[in-house]
């Protein structure tokens, strides 16, 4: 497909996002010209990175109402770029933040957008296959409009770096905020402890409700431990109150692509299956051999995960000495 395309660049002042380099390597099989979008002089760093998975042109905008994230003004900068641009795609991630921006931009320009895509086929008609329903159908789809608006589904692209580099020179794009786009961003944080995260482990041990308590979490804690991996659950434990919501993986949680998932004493709704399907291995542990994850799983433990948990654990201590 010709014409360029535009990646809006996800990032937390000034660290790009993770998914922003899945949606450039997504983005150089659209054919064209690759161009980047950054927000807020924040994003003045990343032309490097950028560079090194393909980009051409950064589109650098500058504005005190950028100085941290908004997705009023985020989209607003989107929409504009799009009017001075006139890109023939703009892709950004599939994140929460991403949907977010590219709805507000769609709002503004009145054009279609497609969220969650898993694969492009430009063509005659720009086709796509999109998650629908919570991750429980893959849809077919064809997109008409002067402007594709359409974002990657996180972690089904592996992010890699492109054989061509390219040059990312710098331009400023000139955009007029009106200040009242400024009621809804972002304008403190609260810092967690340091290390692995659940949406970057290698390693996630998830518990469900068979886990049974609170407490029950501690062989599951110490598994994560042996492993260097961070602990996950399912909606109905943040929901009985034994973890919270940070620690959920689910489609109304965190979305995790780790080298293993250990899936102990969890049924498998689809919503917890959305979050958890891109990871690499799972290995289910539970009584009910017909629990929706033990027939999704690459492996599968048919017992007690308060007994074979800490067998687990302890065998890896073994091996280490």
């Amino acid at each position: 497909m010709s014409g360029t395309t535009l990646v809006v660049v996800e990032h937390d002042r000034g660290t790009i996002a993770p998914a922003t380099l899945e949606a450039l390597t997504a983005a150089r099989s659209l054919g064209g010209s690759l161009e980047a979008l950054s927000i807020g002089t924040a994003a003045d760093g990343l032309t490097t990175e950028l560079a090194d998975y393909g980009v051409s042109v950064v589109h650098q905008v500058h504005d005190d109402q950028l100085a941290d994230y908004g997705p009023e003004a985020w989209g607003e900068v989107v929409a504009q770029a799009v009017r001075s641009l006139s890109p023939a795609i703009v892709l950004a991630t599939g994140t929460d933040r991403g949907n977010e921006v590219l709805a507000q931009a769609a709002a503004r320009l009145d054009l279609p957008f497609s969220a969650n895509c898993t694969e492009f086929r430009p063509g005659d008609r720009f086709e796509m296959t999109r998650v629908r329903w919570g991750g429980s159908l893959l849809e077919d789809a064809s997109l008409t409009a002067d402007v594709k608006l359409v974002t990657l589904a996180h972690h089904t692209v592996e992010a890699v770096p492109s054989d061509s580099p390219g040059a990312a020179a710098t331009t400023a794009l000139t955009v007029t905020l009106d200040p009242s786009l400024a009621r809804s961003m972002v304008k403190g944080r609260v810092e967690r402890e340091a290390g692995v995260t659940l949406s970057t482990a290698p390693v996630v041990v998830g518990g469900g409700r068979g886990v049974g308590s609170a407490d029950g979490f501690a062989p599951l804690d110490a598994l994560a431990d042996a492993l260097g991996g961070v602990v996950g659950c399912s909606r109905a434990v943040t929901n009985n109150g034994w973890r919270s919501h940070t620690s959920q993986v689910g489609q109304t949680g965190t979305r995790i692509a780790p080298d293993v998932y250990f899936a102990c004493g969890i049924s498998g709704a689809i919503q917890h299956w959305v979050g958890a399907m891109a990871s690499k291995n799972i290995i289910a542990i539970n009584t009910d051999r017909d629990a929706n994850m033990v027939t999704k799983a690459g492996y599968a433990v048919i017992g007690d995960l308060h007994q074979v948990v800490p067998a687990i654990t302890e065998e890896i201590r073994r091996r280490r000495g």
